[in-house]
C-alpha cells in the first residue's frame, strides 16, 4: 500500500510546462454487493447488495496536458440484505467518509476519455440494522453491526478504478463516470464469521472548476 501511494505521489509532481488546479463536487448512484464465509469450512456466500445515492466533494490536479491526481472526500453507503429460506430479511446499512486518491489519465482536447485507478481510504460514520428478523442460522446469518454490543471495523481501505467521459466549458468542466471499487476491509471486529469482503459500483455526475493554471 505504501508503494502505491509513492507512485501515486510522484504523478502529483510537475511533469512539463502545464499545470491546473479545479475543484467541484461529484455525485450519483452507488450499489454494492457483499460475500462471507461463516466458517472456515463453508464455502463463500453472496449476498443482496443495497443501492444509495452518493456525493464527493472534488479535487484535481493536472501536472501535464494528459495526466493528474484526483483527490475526493466522499459519503458512501454500503450495506447488504439477506434472506433465510422463510423469506425473513436481515437488512444492514454502512455509511463512511471515503478518500479515494486516484492516478488520472485523459485523452482528447474540450470532449476527453478519462481513466482514473488508486487506492481509497475510509472511516465508518455509522452502522444500521435496518432489519433484522431472524438469528441462528447454520451456517451463521451475517451479524447485526448497529446494535450496542456490536463492535465493527471502522476503516475501510482497498482500490477504485474508474473510466468516463467529460466536456470542457471555458473554465468548467462536466464528466460523466463509472467507478469500480474493492475493498480489503472485513467490517467484522469481533470473530461472529470467519471472512467478508465487498465490492461497489458508482455511477456519477461531476461538476468541476478550474481555480488556477500555471503554463
Amino acid at each position: 500500500m505504501n508503494k502505491i501511494l509513492f507512485a501515486l505521489l510522484l504523478l502529483a509532481m510537475p511533469l512539463g510546462a502545464f499545470a491546473q488546479l479545479s475543484v467541484g463536487i461529484r455525485g450519483g448512484y452507488a450499489t454494492s454487493s457483499y460475500s462471507y464465509q461463516g466458517t472456515s469450512s463453508t464455502r463463500s456466500t453472496s449476498v443482496d447488495g443495497i443501492g444509495a445515492p452518493t456525493f464527493a466533494f472534488v479535487v484535481e490536479y493536472f501536472s501535464s496536458k494528459n495526466a493528474g491526481v484526483e483527490l475526493n472526500l466522499q459519503q458512501l453507503t454500503l450495506g447488504f440484505r439477506q434472506f433465510n429460506a422463510d423469506e425473513k430479511l436481515n437488512h444492514t446499512e454502512l455509511t463512511y467518509l471515503k478518500a479515494p486518491f486516484l492516478a488520472s489519465f485523459f485523452a482528447g482536447r474540450s470532449g476527453r476519455f478519462q481513466i482514473k485507478f488508486g487506492p481509497h481510504l475510509g472511516y465508518l460514520l455509522k452502522a444500521e440494522d435496518i432489519s433484522r428478523e431472524y438469528s441462528g442460522a447454520t451456517p451463521p446469518e451475517l451479524p447485526t453491526y448497529g446494535g450496542a454490543g456490536d463492535s465493527p471495523n471502522k476503516l475501510m481501505y482497498g482500490l477504485t478504478a474508474g473510466a468516463g467521459i467529460s466536456k470542457l466549458f471555458g473554465k468548467s468542466t462536466i464528466s460523466g463516470e463509472v467507478r469500480f471499487a474493492y475493498d480489503f476491509t472485513n467490517p467484522e471486529g469481533q470473530d461472529r464469521i470467519y471472512d467478508m469482503n465487498s465490492t461497489n459500483l458508482e455511477f456519477t455526475l461531476a461538476y468541476l472548476f478550474r481555480i488556477k493554471e500555471w503554463k
